[in-house]
């Protein structure tokens, strides 16, 4: 949690004081700060209660006080924030973020960094049940690819929300269904990721659709500008 460094620095305590005062060791502090590590509850209990914050409270103050960092596969960052989170209440906030329609999307990967052509875009909004420090845009679906029978299918002019995401993600990832924004040089695409090649620094992307004109196929990482993990869908 990046609010956990926030809140340190206004105690003007070190990161050592806060590991002693919890009980946990220096490392794990860094970890939780830079987001490295999952929090236990019995520790998220022990944090709040050192800053005299709830859980809640500490969450919120994650979501409403912290600058949203840009973790792009670049090195070249936005330096303004380009979505708006609005928290309704307990486990539910909504997050409006600009749209990347399909019209727009080959312009999209020459502009990804320029924040005055992003704000131009239309915008929309998902209700979602968890929110970070990150960034948030939306995509179109453009064609039939990720279309299938059954929940996990993105049919054609579907919007999807995407989180930024970096290859370090991509190589946790542990769920065989998740579905990716890859943005490459004159495209924006959705595709699963059904393996990450490491030592070639590829990674092979699969489609949901079944017809033999979706065939899996290969990518080098280093032709990719950005990558989103998608966490929601609306399908109209």
């Amino acid at each position: 949690m990046f609010i956990l460094k926030l809140l340190r620095q206004k105690k003007n305590i070190s990161q050592t004081d806060l590991a002693n005062a919890i009980g946990v060791s220096l490392r794990t502090i860094q970890l939780y700060e830079k987001k490295d590590a999952n929090i236990p509850k019995k520790n998220l209990d022990k944090i709040a209660n050192f800053f005299n914050l709830s859980i809640s409270e500490l969450y919120a103050s994650e979501v409403n006080e912290v600058d949203v960092v840009y973790k792009k596969l670049t090195k070249s960052k936005t330096k303004e924030q380009l979505h708006k989170i609005t928290k309704l209440g307990p486990g539910k906030y909504v997050i409006e973020t600009p749209l990347i329609i399909a019209e727009n999307q080959i312009e999209y990967t020459k502009n990804y960094n320029n924040f005055t052509f992003l704000k131009q875009m239309p915008s929309i909004s998902f209700v979602v049940e968890n929110v970070s420090v990150s960034q948030y845009i939306s995509f179109e679906i453009t064609n039939n690819s990720m279309w299938s029978n059954n929940h996990h299918g993105l049919p054609n002019k579907a919007i999807v929300l995407g989180k930024i995401s970096t290859i370090k993600e991509l190589g946790k990832s542990s769920n065989a269904f998740e579905s990716w924004i890859i943005v490459l040089e004159n495209v924006v695409m959705c595709k699963q990721i059904i393996n990450y090649d490491k030592r070639n620094g590829t990674v092979t992307c699969h489609s949901l659709n079944t017809s033999p004109e979706f065939p899996d196929f290969t990518i080098n990482l280093d032709d990719v500008k950005l990558l989103f993990r998608v966490i929601k869908k609306q399908v109209y």
